[in-house]
């Protein structure tokens, strides 16, 4: 009997071995797979903005050859000294007509225009994507970490501008100076909320939970949270403008291009779709480099305040100083 049972089990060990070498087989293809397919779809949307922009350049040159005149060549005369030299000139002068009635032309028509000058695309840079394309969450950019891209909301026109759309749900959050000592970091949560007709905007910092910032506009709040930095420091560190969709993350060419591509997108009437551009460089984007934004340019316009404070103090009593010791002369002399 234990013979019998040894056998099974020997038998039943080389099925499961046999079984997970099939398995890491499998998971090694779909891998593969899915690396084929990354690379399928950056040569798609290469492709497709190849073939946007020579279409553009297809429009254009259409737009000029019919705006070109029509160069008369019925009833010509033979050539001559005199004749070549006049028909030169003419040559010369109908160039130049044809020309200025194609500008002329050009400036008239806005659709020659619109496609002839193309907009400038915008650089975004590769994100992990899971196996059925979508990004991996949490995205890390820089000091900025995105957690939910949200819904977009097409049915209400305050949700979206001609540039920005504002997905409700959108969470982020960002590395910052703290409201009660900016020169310690603190990180603050921004959202995107329903607010009924227009959305609502929130910026709360962990340290504080309690009092979230809260205004109609992005801008409004980062404008808030730029009040207490210069409020907690004692002097204007920062300008007091406020940068919300930056500081919130979704005017970021990446997160843009995802909030772009969600679905609902095509139903905002008002919104004008952004091109975008893979970086292939492999090399990393600029960071931000602003005192509103960056927590590091924030320590930067901090010391660079407190050291000019110094300076300007120890300036007053010198000056004080001589002021002290001219009046006593002027005494004596008028004495």
């Amino acid at each position: 009997m234990n013979i019998k049972y040894k056998k099974k089990y020997n038998k039943i060990k080389r099925i499961i071995k046999d079984l997970v070498f099939e398995n890491a087989a499998l998971c090694d293809q779909v891998s593969q797979m899915q690396e084929k397919i990354i690379i399928v779809k950056e040569e798609r949307r290469f492709l497709l903005k190849k073939l946007y922009h020579l279409q553009a350049v297809a429009e254009a040159d259409n737009q000029l050859q019919i705006h070109t005149p029509k160069m008369q060549t019925a009833g010509l005369s033979p050539p001559s000294a005199t004749s070549d030299i006049n028909s030169s000139s003419k040559k010369t002068s109908a160039k130049k007509r044809s020309t200025s009635e194609i500008l002329d032309s050009l400036k008239m028509n806005p659709k020659v225009k619109k496609s002839s000058t193309m907009k400038t695309k915008k650089i975004v840079q590769p994100i992990p994507l899971d196996m059925t394309g979508r990004p991996v969450f949490p995205i890390v950019l820089g000091g900025l970490t995105v957690h939910s891209l949200g819904e977009v909301v097409s049915d209400r026109p305050d949700y979206h501008t001609e540039d920005l759309i504002f997905p409700v749900g959108f969470c982020s959050t960002r590395v910052y100076g703290s409201l009660k000592d900016p020169e310690k970091q603190c990180v603050y949560t921004c959202k995107i909320m329903d607010g009924g007709p227009a959305p609502s905007f929130e910026i709360v910092a962990d340290s504080d939970l309690d009092a979230p910032l809260v205004g109609n506009s992005a801008n409004d709040c980062h404008a808030m949270l730029l009040r207490h930095i210069n409020r907690a420091v004692g002097i204007d560190v920062v300008n007091t403008k406020g940068r919300g969709p930056e500081f919130f993350g979704f005017s970021h060419p990446t997160i843009q291009n995802l909030i772009q591509s969600s679905p609902g997108t095509r139903k905002c009437t008002s919104y004008k779709w952004s091109k975008f551009e893979v970086n292939r460089t492999g090399e990393p984007l600029v960071e931000e480099n602003d005192a509103s934004l960056s927590f590091d340019a924030l320590q930067r316009s901090i010391a660079f305040s407190k050291s000019h404070m110094v300076a300007v103090i120890k300036e007053e009593p010198s000056d004080q100083l001589l002021s002290n010791s001219s009046a006593t002369l002027r005494d004596l002399l008028m004495s």
